[in-house]
């Protein structure tokens, strides 16, 4: 699977970020790389961010959204359930899942850090 098959993929698995429990605040990396621009940069925080995403929890949202997606007739979805099966996050699908998901938490955040995760601190007493 390329890259490039990977990024279509993951954009059309039925994945929702408000479903996962994974930490945005982690994920914000990849949507801080987004932000940037860079794809060097974009490209290291998804590398870095997807060992840890994928062992917190998104890891079975990730192989149930391609078992759909699979179901479904999506191409690639079944190669890239048997690469998850021998791989896990070394993948191309996990790592343009990782992506996919940053670019919709930076699309949401707009620069508001708590939509990414953050808490204010000192916290506001009431």
């Amino acid at each position: 699977m390329t890259v490039a098959e990977a990024e279509r993929l993951a954009g059309q698995l039925d994945l929702d970020l408000d479903d996962m429990g994974i930490c945005r605040a982690c994920l914000s990396n990849v949507s801080f790389a987004v932000y940037e621009g860079n794809a060097n940069k974009i490209r290291g925080a998804v590398q870095s961010m997807t060992p840890w995403l994928w062992d917190e929890g998104l890891e079975v949202p990730a192989r149930m959204a391609l078992e759909r997606a699979r179901r479904r007739g999506v191409a690639g979805a079944g190669e890239a359930i048997e690469d998850v099966r021998r791989h896990g996050f070394r993948t191309r699908i996990a790592r343009a899942i990782v992506h996919r998901l940053g670019v919709e938490l930076a699309s949401r955040a707009k620069g508001d850090l708590t939509k990414m995760g953050f808490e204010r601190w000192p916290p506001e007493l009431n």
